[in-house]
């Protein structure tokens, strides 16, 4: 009765995320119901619960890979006739291409007066010929887009043409610099919604230390009740004796420093490039992980290619740089097993580290000649907290859309190729599960939930100097470390 309940409240808390995931991205860009794309996707979770509540097996890899399967296609079919549905067929104006921002706009119309034509000979005096020569002007539903010529460095005619339009304009419009059809960079003059929001001239509080304070602290007893359960702690003994709660501290505060530091790397960041951002807020669970992770939320554009590739970078360098240490010692302190043995953390087997090139290294050179190719490891709370954080580093790096990778190679080699690479991982990551399984549901929410257009820089034209390129390869060298498997010629010689 107890897994009865225990599965019930997981599939609870999973059907409410995803829920409110699907009414909070994908509600905007298709007609189908949530309700019934939702549906399609706890298709997984409540064929292996039946399944387990039926026969209290382990759920057939058949059946696994067969309900992500008819899942997946069934949630692909049903959003894409949706999404094809929304195209107004009345309207006139062209298909957005790569020429048109990628920012979302509100639909609703609002009070910005469009540029009249007494002022467009304005618009063109803030295009000098030795900064950026202009040949036309199109206006747009969504932007007024600016062609030209450019006769200097990228840095410079955004600098010399935002001052101009602001001159001329004030502040009624953000202006953008993209690359467009063949590659040829163009401005965009976006209207600036933000002006003409209620309680104009009332910024809008971002750093609410109270909700961020009560957050983590919801977060620290979650993630203790459940590092108390991996550290072998039994739930009816913590009933009887709570004290034994503080066997779980080790397990959460490890895991907490590293998403906090994660998280203020991108914070802190941000402020250096004055960004408005969000408090780093943590989502607490009562199950699993005992937490979800932590987000921030930046809140104002990332000004050029530079500041998104420095905010995007500076989080998964700042985790990894944290969780090293605790690894390793955690490492240290853990106990080897038979590879077959079951562990309690999850109900899974130990760890194998040979599934990681980067944790078998780091394995070997912990355990030294305790650690052979049948060994596995019975890690320490610590550990285990380490380990979700190389794991959390690994996932952001994914170059995919809108996650830390992405972004990086969106700074690095812009939006265009930043979009085949990001097809490209999804592929490569979807290969690479039919080896290791454990990455099939990474593939899944990549390929449903992450777009690949990531929104462009106000300065999305100006590259990267050759540092900033080295770092980034170094950025994707460690994820590739991280996610694949150590090869069999390097295993037998170091004897994993």
């Amino acid at each position: 009765m107890k897994s009865w309940i225990l599965l019930l409240v997981l599939g609870i808390f999973l059907g409410i995320f995803t829920y409110y995931t699907l009414r909070r991205n994908v509600a905007k860009v298709t007609k189908t119901p949530v309700w019934l794309l939702w549906l399609m996707l706890m298709i997984p979770p409540i064929t292996w619960t039946g399944w387990a509540i039926k026969y209290g097996t382990r759920t057939p890899l058949p059946l696994v890979f067969g309900s992500l399967v008819v899942s997946s296609l069934l949630y692909w079919v049903l959003f894409e006739r949706g999404r094809s549905s929304v195209k107004d067929p009345k309207q006139t104006s062209p298909t957005p291409d790569a020429t048109q921002p990628a920012i979302q706009q509100p639909v609703e119309s609002v009070p910005v007066r469009p540029i009249e034509p007494a002022e467009e000979s304005k618009l063109r005096s803030c295009f000098s010929w030795s900064t950026y020569f202009i040949h036309n002007i199109e206006y747009r539903p969504q932007a007024v887009i600016c062609r030209g010529q450019l006769r200097t460095s990228g840095d410079k005619a955004y600098q010399q043409v935002k001052e101009n339009i602001e001159a001329q304009f004030g502040d009624r419009f953000i202006l953008i610099f993209q690359k467009g059809i063949n590659d040829k960079p163009i401005f965009l003059l976006v209207p600036n919604h933000q002006l003409y929001k209620a309680g104009e001239g009332k910024k809008e509080k971002l750093t609410k230390p109270g909700l961020a304070l009560l957050l983590l602290g919801a977060t620290l007893i979650t993630t203790t009740l459940m590092g108390a359960i991996i550290a072998g702690v039994e739930a009816e003994d913590i009933s009887s004796n709570p004290v034994l709660l503080l066997q779980g501290l080790p397990y959460a505060l490890s895991l907490i420093t590293i998403l906090g530091i994660h998280e203020m790397g991108h914070y802190l960041t941000a402020k250096f490039y004055k960004i408005r951002t969000t408090l780093p807020y943590f989502i607490p669970i009562p199950f699993f992980l005992g937490t979800f992770g932590a987000f921030i939320r930046m809140r104002s554009p990332v000004p050029n290619r530079k500041a998104l590739f420095d905010v995007s970078i500076a989080g998964p360098i700042a985790g990894f740089l944290a969780s090293l240490p605790l690894l390793i010692w955690g490492l240290a302190n853990s106990q080897v097993v038979p590879i077959e043995e079951k562990m309690r953390i999850f109900n899974i087997e130990a760890l194998n580290p040979s599934h990681s090139i980067l944790i078998a290294l780091l394995s070997k050179l912990t355990l030294g000649v305790q650690l052979s190719s049948n060994i596995a490891i019975d890690l320490h709370p610590v550990a285990v907290a380490a380990f979700l954080g190389i794991i959390v580093t690994a996932l952001n790096l994914m170059p995919v859309g809108q996650l830390d990778g992405g972004h990086i190679v969106h700074a690095m080699f812009g939006q265009k190729t930043a979009m085949i690479i990001g097809y490209t991982a999804r592929l490569l990551l979807l290969l690479l599960s039919f080896i290791q399984s454990q990455y099939l549901p990474w593939a899944i929410f990549l390929i449903l939930f992450i777009r690949l257009a990531d929104e462009p820089a106000l300065n999305d034209v100006t590259e990267l100097d050759n540092k900033r390129d080295f770092f980034g390869l170094l950025a994707i060298a460690l994820l590739i470390l991280i996610v694949l498997p150590l090869p069999q010629t390097v295993a037998r010689f170091l004897n994993i």
